[in-house]
């Protein structure tokens, strides 16, 4: 039987894919026989795996990375002027396998990306292209599949492992466990440094390259406790790849300063390479952004300044108190604006940023993916065409990652002075030699929190780290009865806008489980589709 070629084909081609991750129906006329016979259509396949893995301009998709800041301490749901029943399963801990909201569609949409990941793997090395081509493609997809499966892991843990284009008898496939995953992901991310380039010009800015390899290696080796490995390639691209940290911390997500000199790897709002000519606008600035703005607040009362934002995921007073306790005015300032202050780095067009309370919970709203009024006024569309980048991997993480790898090391010194060189940037004091044992590591993560809020990581962070005195996840001291920011919410807060705005519930968290929360359940309809091989994970 002939196999057929999944989702980034089928968008190439301009047609719809399926949602299920396993499709049983042949679509479109393309098939194996007759694509990958140019290099056109091998670039233009893999630049589909980044808009599939990234998904930054598919409002539903992003949706999904919103649901997950919404079950930390960091998010609320936000937007209490509409239905919030897409978001209330993960955000309230009231996530089911027939109820998961936004997350519903996670599972089959990676698995739709891998499938085409494995579709330019297998076959990109017999296309009539140069070898130099070949390996740059396939080192790519390689990144994307391991991207893709870091994902799934960390949202659902031991999933199928799919390495080859299944034919419709094959697809039924069991779960492997979470060590096996992982160990792919190593695979695919080692196999790929090899083949893609070190460096970049500016035709072909944006694609994976040799250090998001050893960045993204970084990454999934401390979430496995690997310590010497982490810090081994955190230490690597920190070192040898050329990076620095961005000397004003807000501009890195300024819409003027794509892939900036700390940016390893970002999702890329407009084409990749000459070969596409698909806009990627990112759509987050429009989800998260203020809900009933009017031309009346802007100085220049004009309409063309108003963005109408969705409003939902807005940051949590618990997270602006965080910053506030550091004394960390810049990074709080360009994570968090607060209805009515100005808007940071922004204050001339939006001195008073205002937007109606009434539809937004926390009176706040994520600065990171704010777009600048002069912007707006050059834009037809805002919400398709917004051109602001998203970092996927940054050099501070890298540091923060070998700070946390050699504490575990018993090398404290390095791991002070790392997590020190991050607070510098942001002209905070150094806390070397004021923080020892436990307090040390506490004060590593709090860093991560306040680097890296809303960057897609704070969820999968307090599942993984453990807390040295419970020996807990730090996700069980957060979130349920006895939960800090539980308690907080309820018995402690005074802030002026969470304790009025009580359409969605102060005690968001409260149902969290440990023992089934720590990961999100196998949407049903997988495990059915499976005829029952997919199993489900625990308690649900």
């Amino acid at each position: 039987m002939k196999k057929i070629i999944f989702s980034a084909l089928i968008v190439t081609m301009g047609l719809f894919a399926c949602d299920d991750f396993i499709e049983h129906d042949e679509r479109g006329t393309q098939n194996l026989d007759n694509y990958f016979q140019t290099a056109e259509e091998c670039q233009v396949f893999v630049n589909d795996l980044y808009r599939s893995a990234f998904m930054i301009n598919n409002w539903e998709y992003q949706a999904t990375r919103l649901a997950n800041e919404t079950a930390t301490d960091d998010a609320w749901m936000g937007n209490t002027g509409q239905d919030a029943s897409s978001f209330q399963p993960a955000a309230h801990y009231l996530i089911a396998p027939n109820r998961m909201g936004y997350l519903s569609t996670e599972f089959a949409k990676r698995f739709e990306n891998i499938s085409a990941c494995n579709l330019a793997i297998n076959n990109i090395p017999g296309a009539p292209v140069s070898e130099a081509q070949k390996d740059q493609l396939v080192g790519e997809a390689l990144f994307m599949r391991a991207y893709n499966y870091y994902h799934l892991v960390n949202n659902f843990g031991g999933v199928p492992l799919i390495l080859t284009t299944l034919s419709t008898s094959e697809m039924n496939k069991e779960r492997v466990s979470k060590e096996e995953i992982y160990a792919q992901i190593e695979s695919d991310l080692k196999a790929a440094i090899p083949r893609v380039k070190a460096s970049y010009g500016s035709t072909d800015v944006g694609r994976v390259n040799k250090w998001a390899c050893t960045a993204m290696l970084a990454r999934v080796s401390l979430f496995q406790s690997k310590w010497q490995q982490a810090y081994h390639y955190a230490d690597t691209t920190i070192v040898n790849s050329g990076y620095t940290l961005e000397p004003n911390f807000v501009n890195i997500w300024d819409v003027n300063n794509h892939n900036g000199v700390e940016s390893i790897l970002e999702m890329q709002t407009h084409p990749i390479t000459i070969s596409s000519s698909i806009w990627q606008g990112n759509e987050l600035c429009t989800f998260t952004g203020a809900r009933g703005e009017k031309k009346e607040n802007f100085p220049s009362n004009s309409t063309d300044d108003v963005m109408d934002g969705w409003g939902w995921g807005t940051p949590t007073s618990d997270l602006e108190n965080c910053y506030i306790s550091e004394k960390d005015d810049i990074r709080r300032r360009s994570t968090i604006t607060r209805c009515g202050e100005a808007a940071y780095g922004d204050e001339v067009d939006n001195p008073t940023h205002i937007f109606d309370l009434a539809q937004n919970k926390s009176g706040r709203i994520i600065r990171k993916f704010y777009l600048p009024v002069a912007t707006r006024r050059a834009l037809e569309d805002k919400r398709f065409h917004a051109p602001l980048n998203v970092p996927v991997l940054r050099l501070a993480e890298m540091y923060l990652t070998r700070a946390e790898a050699a504490y575990y090391q018993n090398n404290f010194d390095q791991a002070a002075n790392d997590m020190d060189v991050v607070r510098a940037r942001v002209n905070l004091a150094p806390k070397k030699g004021t923080v020892t044992g436990n307090d040390l590591l506490r004060a590593i993560w709090k860093e991560r929190r306040m680097e890296l809020a809303f960057e897609d990581i704070r969820l999968y962070d307090i599942r993984r780290q453990i807390d040295p005195d419970t020996q807990k996840p730090v996700i069980a001291s957060l979130m349920g009865a006895n939960g800090s920011f539980i308690r907080y919410n309820t018995t402690q807060s005074t802030d002026e806008y969470e304790t009025t705005n009580l359409k969605e519930l102060q005690n968001k968290g409260i149902n969290f489980d440990i023992n089934k929360h720590l990961l999100w359940p196998i949407p049903q309809s997988e495990i059915d589709r499976s005829s029952g091989k997919i199993t489900q994970n625990p308690n649900y």
